[in-house]
């Protein structure tokens, strides 16, 4: 890397639809929401994260009072650029739409959204962004896995492998740089068997990627007393990992993961 150039900061957080704490974001009033999210801001802020993955985004609602949540943070915490995947949508008196939302400093040259089924509530998914870095263009992927079964999990981690298949990005020769991939896996990195492993031998097939964070510094949720670590990025062979750790805070059931990040020589 060279002499003063600035360090690549990449944060995953599961943002919790904006409750914080709470139970269950239908308790929270509109200024109990809006004082949430300004704490995820001020986090952020703190961060100063250069592409900012979250889960649990909502554009409208009816159990966080319709707050668009992703531009509400965007305002907060000055990104000059967003994109949200909803991957879940009702309509209707009490309506629902949310998914994966992306904040990042660099243009967004492209970016989709794939759900993994057609449920209308929990359903999971990814996003996928191109953003126009001083390094080239850089593929982020933003994912969400189920919580429930680990078979559904690995479903998902293929769907998002014959994704990145037919990108090739993966592959000698592409004009992108290799993406990073994060987001909440709701499994943990030391099972052989899981969604995170599953991932992680796939990409290491491709090039020789990094798993962060590990060891017993990892652990993610619930943000009060984590005892799991679900929360994760994949690194790229072409950057040279700065520093990787779990955030103390709690403006979420989860900690974020933020990881800096240099260009490799």
């Amino acid at each position: 890397m060279a002499v003063g150039q600035r360090l690549l900061r990449v944060l995953t957080l599961n943002i919790a639809h904006g409750r914080g704490l709470s139970a269950y974001q239908g308790f929270n009033s509109q200024k109990g929401i809006e004082r949430c999210l300004r704490r995820v801001s001020v986090l952020l802020a703190k961060a100063d994260a250069d592409i900012v993955a979250l889960q649990e985004v909502d554009e409208d609602s009816h159990w966080n009072r319709r707050i668009h949540l992703l531009d509400f943070l965007q305002e907060q915490a000055r990104y000059a650029h967003a994109y949200l995947g909803v991957h879940n949508r009702r309509r209707g008196k009490m309506p629902l739409a949310y998914g994966n939302g992306l904040l990042t400093r660099f243009p967004i040259l492209h970016a989709e959204h794939e759900a993994f089924g057609k449920a209308s509530l929990g359903e999971k998914g990814f996003v996928c962004a191109e953003l126009e870095t001083p390094h080239g263009v850089l593929p982020v992927i933003n994912l969400h896995l189920d919580f429930r079964s680990r078979l559904r999990r690995i479903e998902q981690v293929e769907r998002l492998i014959r994704f990145l298949d037919e990108k090739h990005y993966t592959s000698d020769g592409t004009p992108h740089l290799s993406p990073i991939v994060c987001g909440d896996f709701n499994s943990r990195s030391g099972k052989p068997t899981d969604a995170v492993r599953h991932l992680f031998r796939y990409l290491q097939e491709q090039c020789a990627y990094q798993l962060h964070p590990t060891g017993r510094g990892s652990r993610t949720f619930p943000s009060i007393l984590p005892v799991h670590g679900l929360d994760f990025i994949f690194v790229p062979p072409s950057y040279v990992v700065h520093s990787a750790r779990v955030l103390r805070c709690y403006v979420s059931d989860h900690r974020p993961v933020l990881v800096e990040l240099g260009l490799e020589d």
